[in-house]
């Protein structure tokens, strides 16, 4: 049996959707699972032992890509991913059976259509396109990736790092989705005085944030844009604690098994990215306007971003510390 797991979202999805490909090959142990994901992000899934093969997509050329997915010969697909565009792929490529859910756009290009419910994790959503299609699946809700010690401690000797230090990563492709710089320097203080060292990490967009928090903060260590992905993914494999926004350097933190302080603005848990796992936490405080949106936005629309600057550093860095006196 030839099984596809297609999600070409963010890099944040791509990492939730960990779970899903286990859960498959624990149901279909003899089967061959190949995941498709956005060009580019397919080193995230080296050395993850439950996939047989990667496809990067770029997103382009719907229908020769449908080509080169019907020529592979898949039996089903499991498909997170709720574009048109990745509907009408998984159409052309004659996939017999095709699991989606009933929110994806042009839904009725699939076999099986499955109720997209709120309230709950993104992982358990998906694991239900796996349930629907077969009742009684070995599900294994546990996110994972895997990084090699010699990765480990390759990033260190790169940047010069101990043993003990911390990852902070204060960017976000959403403006509205950033923590302050200022209460992230706020944060890496308080660190280096539990000697703690702080490490500030992100992608080349992320650059101009983290340079604000290092202004106020001299002696931290800044990776921003210097990473590749399966370095950032050290540098989080082996942190007392990752400090970040509503962002992928969450799911990354719970995936390779460290404690995470998330701070969510102007989304909130509901919408179902929060850390999963007990070693990660929240920082949030209630607001009438709270959530603004899936994604948080551009700007505050009601030009305050209240649920950013009246969340202080305290609040954060209290629970920064419970997680480190909890080692």
């Amino acid at each position: 049996m030839r099984i596809l797991v297609f999600q070409t979202a963010f890099i944040g999805d791509l990492v939730l959707v960990s779970s899903l490909v286990k859960s498959v090959k624990k149901t279909f142990p003899e089967s061959f699972v190949s995941l498709v994901c956005k060009k580019g992000y397919e080193s995230i899934y080296e050395g993850f032992e439950c996939l047989d093969e990667i496809i990067p997509y770029d997103k382009k050329g719907v229908r020769k890509f449908a080509g080169v997915l019907k020529e592979k010969r898949f039996d089903v697909v499991f498909s997170p991913h709720r574009s048109h565009r990745t509907s009408i792929v998984l159409s052309l490529a004659k996939i017999p059976e095709r699991i989606g859910f009933d929110t994806s756009g042009f839904s009725f290009f699939y076999t099986k259509k499955v109720k997209y419910e709120k309230g709950i994790h993104e992982i358990e959503r998906n694991i239900k396109l796996l349930t629907a299609y077969k009742e009684d699946a070995v599900v294994d809700l546990k996110p994972e990736l895997s990084v090699s010690e010699s990765e480990k401690m390759e990033v260190l000797e790169k940047f010069k790092i101990g043993t003990s230090y911390a990852v902070i990563s204060p960017g976000s492709v959403w403006p509205t989705k950033r923590w302050l710089p200022e209460y992230f320097a706020e944060v890496a203080k308080y660190l280096k005085e539990k000697g703690v060292l702080p490490v500030i990490a992100g992608g080349p967009g992320d650059m101009n944030v983290s340079r604000q928090v290092v202004e106020g903060t001299p002696f931290v260590i800044d990776t921003t844009g210097k990473t590749s992905l399966r370095e950032f993914m050290a540098l989080v494999s082996r942190a007392e604690v990752v400090i970040t926004n509503d962002s992928s350097p969450t799911h990354f933190a719970v995936a390779l098994g460290r404690s995470v302080v998330t701070v969510f603005g102007p989304t909130v848990k509901e919408f179902g990215f929060y850390p999963y796992s007990d070693k990660g936490v929240v920082a949030e405080i209630d607001l009438y306007c709270r959530p603004c949106g899936i994604h948080g936005g551009r700007s505050c629309k009601e030009n305050h971003f209240r649920c950013m600057r009246e969340l202080r550093p305290n609040k954060v860095i209290s629970l920064v510390e419970k997680v480190l006196n909890s080692r």
